[in-house]
């Protein structure tokens, strides 16, 4: 006998180098330390966390992670969904015909009692790369969990058990997913920093730019702030 899976959304996970991650959690403590290096994000996003700070291309340790390992990481996605498909059902995802760009990518620090709640992103993909995590969050429980949600309503006594799908965070590890995934994050217990960076790539036809534009940003599905700029 086999068991199939019907449907699945693809989630690509990754781990960072660990002098990468260093190097990331040293720049994040340095915006910790003086967050007017660095725009507020927060009126942006939907996050209700203690801190939300965008970063841009200043910093070289941001412009090495979008080039070599997040905009590759949704590259790998697109090949390994397309891929599988007949290729006169590419469409504008042939290779050659499109290219990514990331627009936004910011640092998101939560503490006790902080959290995301359910909402999606805009552009094409979004993800996030976990730089530090308190040691009380763990799978034993819900606190300080991403939760990646389905189409159907999540009941485990009724077997629907693949409505809801839960990630610990883990220092070095990201994740990429297409932006209308919808996600949150729960609160967590005690003491302790939960550094995150999250990130929305577009994709656009080779040499152009969007010519209308691109909806970014961390748009809740209960309310309704406004959506960041362009990253460049």
């Amino acid at each position: 006998m086999e068991v199939l899976s019907l449907f699945p959304r693809y989630l690509l996970k990754g781990v960072l180098p660990s002098e990468q991650l260093r190097g990331l959690q040293a720049l994040a403590h340095t915006v910790l330390a003086d967050p007017a290096l660095a725009p507020d994000a927060s009126l942006k996003l939907a996050g209700q966390l203690a801190l939300q700070r965008e970063l841009g291309p200043q910093y070289p340790e941001v412009v090495t992670l979008c080039s070599e390992v997040l905009l590759p990481a949704c590259e790998r996605w697109i090949r390994h969904v397309i891929d599988q498909q007949p290729p006169e059902a590419h469409g504008p995802w042939a290779r050659g015909r499109y290219q990514l760009q990331m627009i936004d990518i910011w640092l998101n620090v939560q503490r006790a009692g902080d959290y995301n709640p359910t909402h999606t992103h805009g552009g094409t993909f979004s993800g996030v790369v976990f730089l530090e995590v308190p040691p009380q969050i763990t799978a034993e429980r819900f606190d300080g969990q991403l939760c990646f949600y389905g189409p159907e309503d999540w009941h485990i006594q009724s077997f629907r058990t693949g409505m809801a799908h839960y990630v610990v965070p883990v220092p070095g590890d990201f994740y990429v997913f297409p932006a209308w995934q919808p996600h949150s994050v729960a609160p967590f217990r005690g003491q302790g920093d939960r550094l995150s960076l999250a990130f929305n790539v577009v994709a656009v036809p080779p040499q152009a730019t969007p010519s209308t534009p691109v909806p970014t940003g961390n748009v809740s599905l209960s309310t309704s702030r406004r959506k960041p700029g362009g990253f460049r």
